[in-house]
């Protein structure tokens, strides 16, 4: 019988006039804010429509986040540590470096598992708004700016915490910070053109994440079982 527990985590006090956590309404704002982006797309979402969703006022969630960058921010710092945390709770204990890092392509690939933690947030359309707008955190004008506030360091982190993993199963690629960077930013837009634009991909038969998922695979293991195979062997 799988047991239920709460799962919660710390956002960066950077990224929030008031802790939202802290009240009822702050909760609201982030839990509607998240469904609102997946209905409209973060582009046509607007505090003036989040407001008339949850019946409050524009000022009351201006005193939350200074603007929608900060929430889209904070939405996904949260979503980053969890998968963090996923990571930790699922991977660590898996008996091989290989096994881990299928472990790690399907977290990325797939929703997230319903037998993960209860979580306040809607988990499909939280997924579903990675995929689609996370790439909108930092292609941005200000990104330098905003990186000294260290807001992108859940991100870093599950960066790091996978690219240990890639060079404890090939320590000869020299690589393993861009390659792990590069197979998350290339699950969401595989999942994405799988969708919506498949001629941008070579998906025939299989789900989009299930392409994603083949995809990475055959990327990221190809890469380093060549690289292991030109490795000199140890006498």
């Amino acid at each position: 019988m799988a047991t239920s527990f709460h799962v919660s985590f710390n956002v960066s006090d950077k990224l929030y006039l008031r802790d939202p956590e802290s009240s009822e309404l702050g909760r609201k704002i982030v839990q509607n804010a998240i469904n609102l982006i997946h209905s409209l797309g973060y582009e046509h979402f607007t505090f003036k429509k989040l407001a008339a969703e949850i019946h409050t006022t524009e000022a009351g969630i201006y005193r939350y986040f200074e603007n929608k960058h900060r929430l889209l921010l904070y939405i996904l710092n949260w979503y980053w540590s969890y998968l963090d945390w996923l990571v930790v709770f699922q991977v660590n204990n898996l008996p091989s470096y290989e096994e881990q890092l299928k472990k790690i392509l399907e977290l990325l690939t797939h929703r997230l598992p319903d037998d993960s933690g209860n979580i306040a947030f809607n988990k499909k359309n939280l997924n579903e708004i990675v995929i689609r707008e996370s790439n909108k955190a930092y292609l941005i004008k200000e990104v330098s700016e905003i990186n000294k506030e260290q807001v992108f360091k859940p991100y870093k982190e599950l960066c790091a915490k996978i690219a240990a993993i890639i060079h404890a199963y090939c320590p000869n690629y020299p690589y393993p910070r861009s390659l792990s960077s590069t197979i998350i930013e290339e699950a969401h837009h595989q999942q994405f053109f799988a969708r919506k634009l498949p001629n941008l991909t070579d998906n025939e038969t299989l789900d989009a994440d299930a392409y994603a998922y083949e995809y990475l695979h055959h990327l990221l293991f190809g890469l380093l079982d060549s690289v292991k195979a030109k490795a000199p062997k140890k006498s």
